[in-house]
């Protein structure tokens, strides 16, 4: 299974890197940081790139705010030397759920394991 894997992870984009982006990345990347998801973010020696390498599927909403305006140039500093503000009413970041099962279900729905039973609506029915 580990061929395999090693397989599929040199020639996917979505598994982690490809074998290209690997050896690019070995080249001619400088590690900037790391993030709490374990994404591991990257620039060139002249600061002209930055990309990432997933700790897992390519997803980009698992990239954090701060990060991602690091790597939009919005940012000169990384959130590494230079943290981005927090408001307190602020929650943590977290990646899009949409399509898994942990996606948000309002009450009524029918992917809701137990749907919620309405007392606020009444059908109509024609008299």
């Amino acid at each position: 299974m580990g061929l395999i894997n090693t397989l599929l992870r040199a020639v996917t984009w979505w598994n982690g890197a490809t074998l290209n982006t690997l050896i690019y990345t070995s080249r001619k990347g400088v590690k900037v940081g790391e993030d709490e998801q374990g994404n591991v973010f990257y620039r060139d020696r002249e600061d002209k790139r930055r990309w990432v390498i997933f700790n897992g599927e390519a997803e980009a909403s698992r990239v954090s705010p701060a990060w991602h305006g690091w790597l939009h140039y919005t940012y000169k500093e990384p959130p590494t030397e230079r943290p981005l503000l927090r408001k307190a009413w602020e929650k943590p970041h977290e990646e899009n759920l949409t399509g898994t099962a942990l996606a948000y279900a309002p009450a009524g729905s029918i992917r809701r394991p137990e749907p919620v039973e309405r007392r606020d609506y009444e059908a109509w029915s024609p008299e």
